[in-house]
């Protein structure tokens, strides 16, 4: 029995058609195979014919034709026929699509195969820096990584995780000087909030004093040269953030842990050997006494070529540096075939000279890849980035707990749940707002946070779907059994075809939310599926159903539609609670 994606199914079809027609070789992805948009009669359809039209010298109507003429496919689909200027549209059977639900109940995968070729991705998201208070800038790196990750994993590849925390450089120099002077010592107790005011009154002091930031300055050197007073300190520093990190991680229930991270500091044992390479390679040049790489293809408004400094006049290193020992440390040391950097928009020019200095240095080629998977800011009410009344940043922490409050107060009315089963519906539904709200939109746009909106009950919010899955699970409850493996299923109404081929489109909207690092493909698929279930519901009875073979039948969706909504949120990082 088939399980997969139908569209690679139908594409492998026309393409032997294509083949067999008009000796053109193309892939089953080539053959464009996409679903009808609602409303168009048709199942899927396939726009080959357009793009091939000039290269095989035929009009897309008749190339169109021919796939009609010579496919192979009537045990999947009723009579193709050809529309407009060149499309052709696919109708399944209903006989395929009983079948292909039966079976369906079967399989653990929902009819997702697992990645012919896994592949090694090594994903870098999170990136707080030590010393601070994460907060709302964190959100989306956080979030949309943990999606990606979810999603590969799932899709069967090797996934490393590795947070790029800022832990090292010039701001330690400047705060654990202060530190110094204030009579702190190694040993000593320090709070996330009081690193995160000292560290404000380090940056006012090395602005202004000169003589203390020359101080730092020596301290930076006293820290990259082990000295033991400067690196006790700044492991406290760095302890303490991490539990900070940790307690974060943990509310936004995100995998990151104490295992993933790598520093900045992690990489300063090959930075010099990282230069080394590059200048061996004859890839750099001195400028004013910095070693700069000059990646092809970038330059200024003036058009003069823009640097990566490799090393700095001073001796010292940079961001570059690091991001530079970081591409040849994952592709050469942990053999990574895919490199992820999930990090914001405006990094992108940074990442694409890293990369082509990297490709120039041979640590990305062919075999080994680089993907900067930028995204937009999380703007207020106002247009401007979120900020409070007061004008100061959001912390992260704050945020996710008044999510969980203002949940808890939805929650509250469901007095059947008792304290400890409420704060656990709290959290689920408040958190997966939060996430929600941003995985629904696409990534690379900036959106707006707004409570009301991503705590409705109605509309794409993760509320909406929560609650649609606890639905289903109602009835089911309510009917007193559910549809065991081997069920028949059997399609009388147009609402039960209409939300098996819903279903049907799992595979495809996971392939393409995973493809692209799109997670808002997922979300859109899911709310469609959750609203195809409501039509569904509202002219299928289910515990009135007119005999028992049609009851049987119509749980058998209602529990497929359960989990492939549970599935789909979940590889989005959002938990689904069997009440709301």
């Amino acid at each position: 029995m088939f399980t997969g994606d139908v569209g690679l199914e139908l594409g492998g079809r026309v393409a032997a058609a294509l083949r067999t027609a008009l000796d053109v070789e193309i892939t089953a992805e080539q053959a464009l195979i996409r679903p009808s948009a609602a409303g168009r009669g048709a199942d899927y359809q396939c726009n080959a014919a357009m793009s091939l039209a000039k290269r095989v010298g035929r009009a897309p109507r008749e190339v169109a034709e021919l796939i009609v003429t010579h496919l192979d496919a009537a045990d999947l689909v009723e009579p193709p026929e050809v529309a407009g200027p060149g499309f052709v549209n696919f109708t399944l059977r209903r006989e395929w699509l009983q079948q292909w639900a039966t079976g369906l109940l079967a399989d653990p995968r929902l009819g997702v195969r697992s990645a012919p070729r896994p592949r090694r991705y090594a994903i870098d998201y999170g990136s707080p820096n030590v010393a601070k208070e994460m907060h709302v800038g964190h959100l989306r790196s956080s979030i949309i990584g943990d999606a990606i990750v979810r999603m590969l994993e799932f899709a069967g590849h090797e996934v490393i995780r590795h947070n790029h925390l800022g832990d090292w450089g010039t701001p330690f120099g400047m705060l654990i000087e202060h530190l110094v002077d204030e009579g702190w010592a190694a040993g000593g107790e320090h709070s996330i909030s009081d690193l995160n005011s000292f560290y404000q009154a380090a940056r006012k002091k090395f602005d202004a004093d000169q003589d203390f930031a020359e101080r730092a300055r020596r301290r930076v050197v006293a820290l990259q040269s082990g000295d033991e007073a400067t690196l006790g300190l700044w492991r406290e520093l760095v302890g303490e953030s991490e539990r900070h990190f940790a307690q974060v991680y943990q509310l936004l229930g995100v995998k990151l842990t104490a295992e993933d991270y790598y520093g900045e500091s992690f990489y300063n044992p090959f930075l010099a050997d990282t230069i080394a390479e590059l200048e061996a390679k004859g890839l750099t040049e001195l400028s004013d006494g910095a070693v700069c790489v000059f990646p092809p293809g970038f330059s200024n408004r003036e058009g003069d070529r823009l640097p990566l400094i490799a090393r700095k006049s001073d001796g010292g290193y940079g961001y570059a540096s690091t991001d530079l020992a970081t591409v040849r440390y994952w592709t050469r040391d942990r053999q990574a075939t895919d490199l992820l950097y999930v990090v914001g928009s405006p990094q992108a020019q940074h990442f694409q000279m890293v990369f082509k200095a990297s490709e120039q240095a041979g640590w990305l080629d062919q075999a080994h890849r680089a993907v900067h998977i930028g995204f937009g800011s999380v703007l207020g009410s106002d247009g401007q980035m979120l900020r409070t009344r007061a004008g100061s940043t959001i912390k992260l922490v704050d945020l996710l707990r008044e999510a969980v409050d203002r949940a808890a107060a939805v929650v509250a009315e469901r007095t059947e749940l008792d304290e400890r089963q409420r704060a656990e519906v709290a959290r689920a539904v408040g958190i997966g707002a939060v996430k929600y709200a941003d995985l629904s939109n696409d990534r690379v746009k900036d959106y707006v946070f707004a409570w009301d909106r991503m705590l409705a009950m109605e509309g794409n919010t993760s509320v909406y779907l929560q609650y649609a899955n606890t639905r289903v699970l109602s009835i089911i409850g309510r009917a007193g059994r559910s549809a065991p493996e081997g069920t028949e299923v059997v399609l009388h109404a147009a609402a039960e075809r209409a939300l098996v081929v819903k279903l049907l489109q799992l595979p495809a909207a996971l392939a393409a939310a995973t493809e692209e690092f799109a997670p808002h493909k997922l979300c859109t698929y899911l709310y469609e599926t959750a609203a195809a279930f409501s039509a569904f519901y509202e002219n299928c009875p289910i515990l009135k159903a007119p005999d028992d073979r049609t009851q049987l039948s119509r749980l058998a969706l209602a529990q497929l539609t359960s989990r492939v909504l549970t599935l789909g949120l979940a590889l989005l990082g959002i938990d689904t609670p069997e009440q709301l």
